[in-house]
């Protein structure tokens, strides 16, 4: 399975009014590992950079003077995301913008979703995390993804750490995998989950049945074995003074 995690920064927030493209970062995962192999291009639009958006990625009119139009690199993009599934934050907006590059080129219109298969994370962390806060940056600190270099935003950098991310989310938990750990410094996290409400009376036991404790015996065996036998559900209990 190949994955291509892409992001982009461009001249303001609406393709429909003239805006463009200005930096495509990429980053190939085949079989849910990083293969190394990255396309990254500053682009020429032809036209002033918002100030807003001037604010967000640091990307100055005079660089982007001095690099290719999105024309000059369109072939060389289309062969490094076609056939991927896309992994994108936000897909719409990038999505967007790069259709609206490929309806300038000469000859027939091509559009993204005909040449790959799309995936949006962020309604994939929506799902996932109601009612929470879902940007980037957020499920960095949620998944104990290293964002510190992300002062601007960078298609790159971006595209690097929604990769971490990615992962991170649908990785499930990687605690228990013994001496396969290719990316230590991610990690899963847990929201804190609120107090059950206590009820007033008294208490009823109620006790786990033989077919139960089975159960329960194997779960603590695959514990066991990832743990080197350091489980502390079986922990001889310490010898109390008389």
């Amino acid at each position: 399975m190949r994955q291509v995690i892409l992001d982009t920064e461009t001249t303001g927030l609406e393709p429909e009014q003239g805006h463009r493209i200005i930096e495509i970062g990429c980053v190939e995962l085949v079989n849910r590992r990083k293969t190394g192999r990255t396309f990254h291009r500053y682009l020429r639009p032809d036209r002033e950079v918002d100030w807003g958006a001037l604010q967000v990625h640091g990307i100055t009119n005079e660089f982007l003077a001095q690099q290719p139009r999105f024309a000059d690199v369109a072939d060389e993009l289309l062969e490094f995301i076609a056939g991927s599934e896309l992994i994108i934050h936000n897909a719409a907006f990038d999505v967007a913008f790069l259709d609206a590059e490929l309806k300038r080129l000469p000859g027939t219109p091509r559009l993204v979703h005909e040449l790959c298969r799309i995936t949006d994370t962020l309604p994939l962390a929506r799902q996932m995390h109601p009612g929470q806060r879902n940007s980037l940056d957020a499920l960095c600190k949620r998944y104990g993804v290293d964002n510190s270099r992300r002062e601007l935003h960078g298609a790159l950098l971006d595209a690097q750490i929604l990769c971490d991310v990615y992962l991170a989310m649908t990785g499930g938990q990687t605690a228990l995998v013994l001496g396969e750990d290719d990316e230590p410094h991610l990690h899963t996290s847990f929201e804190p989950v609120a107090a059950a409400a206590r009820v007033v009376g008294a208490l009823r036991v109620i006790r786990a049945t033989e077919e139960e404790l089975t159960a329960h015996e194997r779960v603590l065996d695959i514990i066991d074995k990832a743990s080197g036998g350091r489980t502390l559900w079986r922990a001889e209990p310490a010898a109390t003074s008389g």
